[in-house]
């Protein structure tokens, strides 16, 4: 005896035109203009030429990896452009001064997240917002950059040092394996730990956010002083490239970083 399967055939989802426009029409967009520079621009496929590329996008995709924390949240940092030419500064004066590489590292990565960890204080803490509080950290921040190298750029002469902005690995310049490394790293610290999925239900509501249990001002400033970090992080490998700590850099950069942000998908509003 047979039985009869009177269960319909599933019916095919059609393809969701608009989805997949919201959802990669950045990335398609950015290949498009990619194949059509190499189909008209002549050596635009060059090593020399994607090296240059590579290089020229390394401290803003370093920067941009912790600026999507702030964003995710609802803040911004106007900051990282001041923190990336004070990095650079501290960490030449303080070479020039000990002869030693790695405290003039260590002591512009010092800077960079006590920065951080003032915005994300007063931020989260004090309540004070985040386009006051960065706009004036920046200016602050700026200012002390120029009064440190009073006024003019601070060389570096130890060559350990330009090993960060013009050493190569395996053929591959070193800023741009440090921006992959951070890609890697922060995309995954977003999308797979506690850590991010704090910060986007911060960003998504942060009362609801209280109420589940999150440690919203612990986290914010967690968010700001990795980001102070990162961004002086990006200003020493900046450094190491121009062969100098250059307190005139980064004026804008912050709008390049926050742009990069959203131009990746990042909402504005958290």
């Amino acid at each position: 005896m047979t039985t009869q399967n009177n269960a319909l055939p599933t019916a095919r989802k059609p393809l969701d035109m608009r989805a997949l426009l919201d959802n990669w029409a950045m990335l398609l967009a950015a290949v498009g203009i990619f194949v059509l520079c190499a189909l008209l621009i002549d050596n635009f496929l060059s090593p020399l030429n994607m090296r240059g590329l590579g290089l020229a996008v390394s401290t803003v995709g370093i920067a941009a990896c912790t600026m999507l924390f702030c964003l995710a949240s609802g803040h911004f940092d106007l900051s990282v452009g001041s923190v990336i030419a004070c990095a650079g500064v501290v960490a030449a004066i303080v070479m020039r001064d000990t002869e030693s590489v790695m405290l003039g590292i260590g002591a512009a990565l010092l800077m960079g997240l006590i920065v951080g960890l003032i915005n994300g204080i007063v931020i989260a803490k004090l309540r004070v917002n985040a386009l006051i509080t960065t706009l004036a950290t920046m200016q602050i921040v700026r200012g002390l950059a120029y009064i440190f190298a009073d006024g003019k750029a601070v060389g570096v002469s130890q060559d350990q040092f330009f090993i960060f902005g013009n050493g190569q690995l395996f053929g591959v310049p070193v800023p741009i394996l440090i921006t992959i490394l951070c890609f890697l790293f922060f995309g995954w610290l977003l999308n797979y730990t506690t850590y991010g999925r704090n910060t986007m239900a911060i960003g998504g509501n942060p009362e609801a956010a209280l109420l589940a249990g999150v440690n919203v001002d612990r986290t914010k400033i967690l968010i700001f002083a990795v980001h102070g970090l990162i961004g002086a992080l990006a200003g020493v490998i900046l450094a190491s490239r121009m062969t100098s700590g250059q307190p005139m850099i980064g004026q804008g950069f912050e709008l390049t970083v926050i742009s990069a942000c959203v131009l990746g998908g990042v909402s504005l509003s958290g």
